[in-house]
């Protein structure tokens, strides 16, 4: 079960909880795919997002662990290592700015995941601080797929153009292009080396419009050519001339970022190259060096995992609070007998008679059985049909009815009926999980039946 008190994260189509994995007590993130099965838009966007995510594999890339369904409410659930930060924090964090070496470091694991991506034909479409996650040991790795689509020369369909976070979106984006390639993550890179020189966005228009007004201030109007190039209609045309002030806006760069900077947010889009040509940039191998992952700023506790309670501890099913309540009162009701019992030790010694009290107790047990005696003189003989009425009925007793479906498949007769889930679900309070691997749940369903069904337990939904 999920417990709303560790969502880590919400987006428009997706939640973020933090669990812990039973068995092994790994902190995992879970993130709630919402999905309506009468729109298919839905379906086939949740499907695409587990597709793509299967087929990268690497270092700087977030990585599928397993799936987890929710057998009462629309929704899948997609299981990750939990990751402890993320750019935008350590971006923006009191306590200083990033150095050169940390920004080269952090900046060669982005464009090493990038490269990863577009090699595979997978454009993320959605790069920005907050979906460049950080783990303990310092690893960026590129998160959040759900923008994500396939893209290449054998691809004849058009792409949307309402992609990317506005302050990060390529002016080609913003004109309307659906026939676009790795640019468009690359200008987004571009704009978080920016970012992380300043520690601040490098242009947060708050339109689409204002949004091309900065570009075109920073970088300059485009040729006229690109308006050909772009396949944009020839009336469209920035109102005014702007000259490339790049210099006096960020010259506060390195030479050497600087010039990478200027080829990640080149308005041709074909002038931007790719990751792997970012990657033999001059700024990677010009001193200071990139730190190693050890001078990272750190960003894990150990106290940040105590805050999933570990399902280990709570087979009982018990919530953490009520298993304390609970032996709380034993420990004080074992202390309250020791107490009595050490009383009534010193108050044997100075008691009266006890045969004086004992005649006491007889007296009154005997008047209590005189009574009981007068009552069942009252009451009719057995067997009469007045006893007959006044007994007390007994409770229901049920037999087990096998359908045709449990004869033909005993595991049926262990399986809730729907009605029969949406009672149990009632009184305990949340939804069964089921996970598995990817591989696990394939061949999970071809075998049969869950029997093999590795469990992943969220705490409380």
């Amino acid at each position: 079960m999920v417990d709303s008190s560790l969502e880590v994260g919400q987006g428009t189509y997706s939640n973020v909880y933090k669990a812990r994995e039973r068995g092994t007590g790994r902190v995992v993130a879970l993130k709630k795919v919402r999905f309506d099965t009468s729109e298919s838009e839905s379906v086939r966007f949740m499907a695409r997002e587990m597709m793509i995510l299967r087929r990268l594999d690497h270092p700087n890339v977030i990585r599928l662990d397993g799936i987890a369904t929710s057998r009462m409410h629309r929704s899948i659930y997609l299981v990750f290592d939990f990751m402890y930060s993320d750019l935008a924090r350590l971006v923006c964090r009191p306590d200083g700015r990033l150095t050169e070496p940390q920004i080269k470091c952090y900046m060669q694991q982005l464009l090493a995941g990038l490269q990863h991506c577009h090699e595979r034909g997978i454009l993320h479409r959605d790069i920005k601080g907050s979906n460049l996650l950080i783990d303990r040991h310092g690893v960026l790795k590129i998160g959040d797929f759900g923008l994500a689509n396939y893209y290449g020369p054998a691809r004849r369909r058009p792409l949307t153009s309402r992609v990317v976070t506005l302050w990060y979106r390529a002016p080609e984006l913003l004109l309307g292009a659906t026939d676009y390639g790795a640019g468009v993550d690359l200008w987004s890179a571009g704009c978080l080396l920016a970012e992380m020189f300043s520690a601040k966005p490098l242009m947060p228009g708050r339109t689409e419009i204002e949004q091309l007004s900065r570009i075109f201030t920073l970088c300059g109007s485009p040729p006229d050519d690109y308006w050909r190039k772009m396949k944009l209609p020839s009336s469209f045309r920035p109102p005014r001339t702007y000259k490339p002030p790049m210099m006096d806006k960020i010259g506060f760069l390195p030479p050497a970022a600087l010039a990478l900077l200027a080829t990640l947010l080149a308005l041709d889009p074909a002038a931007r190259g790719t990751a792997g040509q970012a990657l033999q940039s001059s700024f990677f191998s010009t001193p200071p060096l990139p730190c190693d992952l050890s001078s990272l700023p750190v960003v894990y506790k150990e106290e940040e995992e105590e805050e999933v309670p570990d399902p280990a501890a709570s087979r009982d099913g018990r919530k953490p609070k009520l298993r304390e309540r609970s032996q709380k009162r034993r420990d004080s009701k074992k202390k309250a007998e020791e107490q009595s019992s050490y009383k009534g030790q010193n108050h044997n010694s100075n008691s009266p008679n006890r045969e004086e009290k004992a005649m006491e107790d007889t007296t009154k047990s005997g008047q209590k059985s005189t009574r009981f005696s007068q009552v069942q003189e009252m009451l009719p003989p057995e067997g009469s049909p007045a006893s007959q009425a006044q007994q007390v009925p007994r409770a229901s007793t049920y037999h087990a009815v096998m359908s045709e479906d449990h004869r033909s498949n005993p595991m049926a007769a262990l399986v809730p009926r729907d009605h029969d889930e949406q009672k149990t679900s009632r009184r305990h309070g949340g939804p069964e999980i089921r996970s598995a691997s990817i591989s696990e749940h394939e061949a999970l369903w071809s075998a049969g039946g869950p029997s093999n069904a590795k469990q992943i337990v969220v705490d409380r939904v």
